[in-house]
């Protein structure tokens, strides 16, 4: 098999733009010329990888498969050149992808208490919702993902592929405002109807609710007023008096503390979730591997917020 790693380039370009004209103008060549080479590339691999029955452009699932692949020894190479030329790649930084509610709250605590056992440790922390950080990792677009385990969601990764670490159990409490008294101003527990702030319909932490009431009576007194795909959104609103949610417990512990807000509902109502570090094993970028050797030696205090 004869591979050029300018096909290669050329096929990660067209993985990221999804426009040949776009990665044309990128890799600096033709359209024509550029559209000969992913076929070029195609038929060294013998699969085709590119899907160009749709606007814009998309990857095969053999395509998706070896864009992981391509990446990786695009990377390795210029990674190797630049020790080659005496750039020093010691201190480069990890691109961590982190669900928006672990990027606010929980990042911050964890990666400095780790870095009491790895020692410095740059990172870049891009937040976004759970659904998108799983494709931006399965997709090689990041070293690292901080993400929510639940055993009954529908996006699983395959544990060989996507080994992980787990860093902490959290629980989803339900909470809201205290009334004059200090009670819960929307109990669970009434017969009322509840105002409800809710998760969005493909939010990750929306699933564990639904999971919870599906087969409840309480669901039927639960009156959504307000949705959105962040926890961080919905104790805002909270706050501000419009109904009761379910939050994870490390986003409200100083309201809880001083009793900015309080339980709508006792423990029965909590939703345990597991908090875990993901990587992908197809991808070998000697700041991963080295942290991923640092983690396996630690004790479990340090891996834990």
């Amino acid at each position: 098999m004869n591979l050029e790693t300018k096909w290669l380039e050329d096929f990660v370009a067209l993985a990221n733009t999804r426009s040949f004209s776009a990665s044309a103008r990128q890799r600096h060549v033709t359209q024509p010329a550029f559209s000969r080479r992913i076929r070029s590339l195609e038929q060294a691999v013998g699969v085709t990888l590119v899907d160009r029955s749709t606007t814009p452009v998309g990857l095969t699932p053999e395509g998706q498969l070896f864009l992981v692949t391509a990446r990786n020894l695009v990377e390795q190479l210029s990674e190797c050149l630049g020790h080659l030329r005496g750039l020093s790649m010691a201190n480069e930084a990890l691109d961590i992808v982190a669900a928006h509610s672990l990027a606010l709250t929980f990042y911050p605590q964890w990666i400095s208490r780790l870095q009491q056992g790895t020692g410095e440790l740059p990172t870049r922390l891009i937040a976004m919702n759970m659904g998108e950080a799983i494709h931006v990792l399965r997709e090689g677009n990041c070293d690292l993902m901080l993400g929510y385990y639940d055993p009954y969601a529908s996006m699983q990764l395959d544990a060989e592929v996507f080994p992980s670490f787990s860093i902490g159990q959290v629980k989803m409490v339900p909470v809201c405002l205290p009334d004059a008294s200090g009670a819960a101003r929307f109990p669970l527990g009434g017969s009322e109807s509840v105002p409800f702030l809710a998760y969005t319909q493909g939010a990750f932490l929306g699933r564990s609710v639904r999971m919870l009431l599906k087969n409840d009576p309480l669901r039927m007194r639960l009156r959504t007023v307000y949705e959105t795909a962040m926890a961080e959104g919905l104790k805002g609103m909270m706050l501000q008096g419009a109904g009761m949610a379910w939050i994870p417990d490390f986003c409200i512990r100083d309201e809880l503390k001083c009793g900015k807000l309080v339980r709508a509902g006792g423990e029965e109502w909590d939703i345990p979730l597991e908090i875990r570090l993901y990587r992908c094993s197809l991808v070998h970028k000697p700041g991963v591997e080295k942290l991923w050797r640092q983690m396996m030696k630690l004790p479990r205090d340090f891996l834990q917020a």
